[in-house]
């Protein structure tokens, strides 16, 4: 499909005046060169991601929390992890799962393989319609906080479980009068601080106002246990908050507050966000006093992505909205951070550090949230005109005595871990991949282990909810494969925009550079230069793909570096026809569309070309999966002669599975040595992949069949590496779509993953330089 339209070529425009305006860094080409490419911004990382092991978080294992299941639940029924918290000799994680109504334990005795311990049922223990909010451990047992309101907004209920670890039986239960949220623990473990939030329905209209809007009575408040002696001894002190001290203070709708989350200082102060409110309270734990009430304010933005038209467009903004914090950490005992989601009216795409004494700004994270997201490939642009990346979970912790925030990502799947020692001028660290749907950040610190819970489950996308352990420092840096392992370097102070990489090509002017694509998940249609010298592979350059001077989107899956210069772009279409090979110029612009046979077009499915190589006078494709006229487990190489503009078809052996719904099909094509090399993988991810495998065939002298009815000549294939140990050594979720694969210049085999824009997966791009070849 060709897309075009006026905020598309303004980016194109863009992008070629920045080509303009850094080709003074670089070498002229020699007059009258016709394979000289035209300069490109060679852009440049102001991000160090390759730091020391020793001060990096290691990715330990993965553990999809579905394998936790009872034993008489069907795979595919929703379980989550949200959040967590631990047994204090740091070895049972216990986390909540509200869709399946019941509380799971894991053992993390060994982060690198855990092992899940069953579940707690909360139907067992009360109703239905109980759902656990969160949880926290306080010595021998587990606190866990249940809204009991079963969809009943005007008449909230909840109530607190004690909970035994060591055999799981309840020793108390106790109502709340009202629904929770998040729960805490002071640090000597003296009282627990629960959010009451009361939370509002969004369906509703109040009179006067909108669906979903405040007030919506009864208005929230916090709970304070206490918890001296044994648990038939603990009592709640319930603390309600001044309207007019809100009032006064700019909070919205301050008769209905809405309490979201907690945090306790070492003084056991506690900070509460009010998140549809726009406001942080602050309690003395001990007294029950609201010793500070304050707005969280609003922060104008620009440099961001606030259009849903499939184009990263960096140039938008946002003015004057409200932060909307939902998680807050104390950093220290007088600063407060929140990760600023927003909710009905807000989101700043980014957090705040405030002091927690005036309520005033001390730092704000700006655009950079958001860059980050798009610099690692990880921007989901379904979620450009809402929140963005949305910050949602926070968590303080420290690492070697530095104190670091902990900030998750909920859309774009990431963890970013900050160096708050500066509490004005935090320093990013480290951005760390998660499955989708980040909420509980639990640090360990006696185990130098974090644990990142995700909320999001879609077994029909095999992206299941999941636990995810890290351990920090050289410990835990035996077999760790850093991430990110591609990222792309800043242009004018913008990062180049790229995801859903489904192509690679060596460059055949340069031993250490190859070229890749986005598929139309992402437009206008670039092909990016990246440079394999740097750790992490850096995209340094971004050539826009024109057609009669106009931006065009087109779904690449391959692309063809043409040693005379300029490319070939393998290009799927939703239908048959639409696929085929374009000749681009060095310059970008289209000067060629080389249609299929049409025979050959109306015999494909859904899926069509996949890959691309120049092997002298001939271009080789891969078609992903069978033709109508081809039998199951036959899939189509092509050899097209630009010079004759003559089509000849090599059948390709596919392997197989026994997995329901699943198929094989080609993701790439590369020319190495006399051979082709062809990637060929199965649809599933996580556990479930089984096949991911690149094979070599021989090069035919024989002349190939020239149309969809004749049976191609079938070739011969042997394995040349299988790829599923390269993808698990991540020790992240499979993914499923390994589409890129060429050998560069410099003898070494390259692999990428595509992540799908985000859709229907956790979008982590998995870059492998897996060294010469010939191994």
């Amino acid at each position: 499909m060709n897309v075009s339209s006026p905020r598309q070529v303004a980016a194109v425009v863009t992008v070629t005046l920045l080509t303009a305006a850094c080709s003074s860094s670089s070498p002229e080409p020699e007059a009258g060169d016709p394979t000289a490419a035209p300069e490109t911004p060679r852009a440049t990382s102001p991000i160090d991601f390759d730091i020391p092991a020793a001060q990096r978080y290691h990715r330990q294992a993965t553990y999809p929390v579905y394998l936790n299941r009872p034993q008489d639940e069907p795979v595919e029924t929703e379980t989550v992890a949200e959040i967590s918290t631990v047994s204090e000799d740091g070895n049972t994680l216990i986390y909540t799962d509200a869709p399946a109504k019941r509380i799971g334990f894991v053992d993390i005795t060994d982060p690198a393989a855990p092992k899940g311990l069953g579940t707690l049922s909360l139907t067992e223990l009360g109703d239905a319609d109980d759902q656990p909010t969160s949880v926290i451990a306080a010595g021998e047992f587990v606190l866990v906080v249940i809204d009991t309101s079963g969809g009943d907004f005007a008449s909230p209920g909840g109530r607190l479980d004690v909970v035994r670890i060591s055999d799981r039986s309840r020793v108390r239960s106790i109502d709340l009068q009202g629904q929770p949220d998040s729960i805490a623990l002071a640090a000597d473990g003296g009282f627990a601080a629960i959010a009451m939030e009361n939370q509002r329905d969004e369906e509703f209209t109040p009179q006067g106002g909108e669906e979903g809007d405040l007030p919506q009575p009864p208005t929230g408040f916090v709970q304070i246990l206490d918890l001296g002696g044994a648990p038939d001894a603990w009592q709640l002190r319930r603390v309600d908050f001044d309207v007019e001290a809100a009032r006064s203070a700019g909070l919205d709708t301050p008769e209905d507050l809405e309490p979201e989350y907690v945090t306790i200082n070492s003084r056991g102060q506690i900070a509460v966000t009010l998140q549809e409110n726009n406001g942080v309270a602050v309690i003395d734990g001990r007294t029950g006093q609201v010793i500070n009430i304050f707005s969280a304010g609003t922060q104008s933005v620009d440099g961001i992505d606030t259009a849903e038209d499939g184009t990263i467009d960096q140039s938008g903004s946002i003015a004057d909205l409200p932060r909307e914090p939902d998680a807050i950490g104390w950093i220290g005992d007088d600063h407060l951070a929140t990760a600023n989601e927003g909710d009905w009216k807000g989101g700043t795409r980014g957090w705040t550090v405030f002091d927690a004494a005036t309520g005033d700004v001390v730092w704000d994270a700006g655009n950079s949230f958001s860059q980050l997201a798009v610099r690692t490939g990880m921007h989901i642009e379904g979620r450009s005109e809402a929140k963005g990346p949305e910050p949602e979970g926070l968590a303080i912790t420290e690492l070697d005595g530095t104190p670091v925030a902990l900030v998750a990502s909920e859309r774009s799947n990431f963890v970013a871990v900050y160096d708050v020692s500066d509490v004005s001028a935090p320093v990013f660290r480290q951005i760390l991949p998660t499955t989708p749907g980040p909420e509980g950040i639990l640090a360990i610190p006696g185990r130098d282990l974090l644990v990142i819970s995700s909320e999001t489950d879609d077994a029909e996308a095999q992206v299941r909810a999941s636990v995810s352990i890290y351990g920090y420092g050289d410990a835990f840096a035996a077999d760790s494969v850093a991430f990110p392992s591609i990222v792309s370097g800043d242009v004018d102070g913008a990062p180049i925009p790229w995801g859903a990489l489904g192509a690679l090509s060596a460059d055949p002017s340069d031993e250490n550079r190859l070229f890749t694509a986005t598929d139309n998940a992402y437009g206008p249609t670039r092909v990016l230069g990246v440079d394999v010298s740097q750790s992490p592979a850096l995209i340094d350059s971004a050539l826009p793909v024109t057609e009669n001077g106009e931006a065009v989107t087109v779904d690449v899956e391959g692309v063809a570096a043409r040693p005379d210069g300029g490319f070939y772009l393998a290009v799927e279409g939703e239908e048959g026809p639409g696929n085929e090979l374009i000749r681009v110029a060095a310059d970008g612009a289209i000067e060629e569309r080389i249609a299929l046979p049409a025979d050959i077009a109306a015999a494909l499915g859904s899926q069509g070309l996949e890959g691309v190589a120049v092997d002298g006078d001939a271009v080789w494709v891969a078609v992903q999966r069978e033709l109508k006229t081809d039998p199951p487990g036959t899939a189509r190489l092509g050899r097209y002669t630009p010079a004759s503009g003559e089509w000849e078809w090599f059948g390709y052996p596919l392997e197989s599975t026994d997995a329901e719904g699943d198929w094989i099909g080609l993701s790439e094509v590369a020319v190495h040595d006399g051979a082709l090399l062809v990637l060929e993988r199965d649809k599933r991810n996580g556990p479930d992949a089984a096949v991911k495998a690149i094979y070599r065939v021989s090069l035919p002298d024989e002349a190939g069949s020239t149309s969809a009815e004749q049976a191609p000549p079938m070739l011969t294939k042997t394995l040349q590496r299988d790829l599923l140990p390269d993808l698990r050594a991540p020790k992240g979720w499979v993914q499923e779509k390994v589409e890129g694969m060429t050998v560069g210049g410099n003898g070494n085999l390259y692999v990428v993953t595509d992540n799908d824009g985000l859709d229907d997966a956790n979008g982590e791009t998995v870059f492998l330089n897996l060294g010469p070849v010939t191994q």
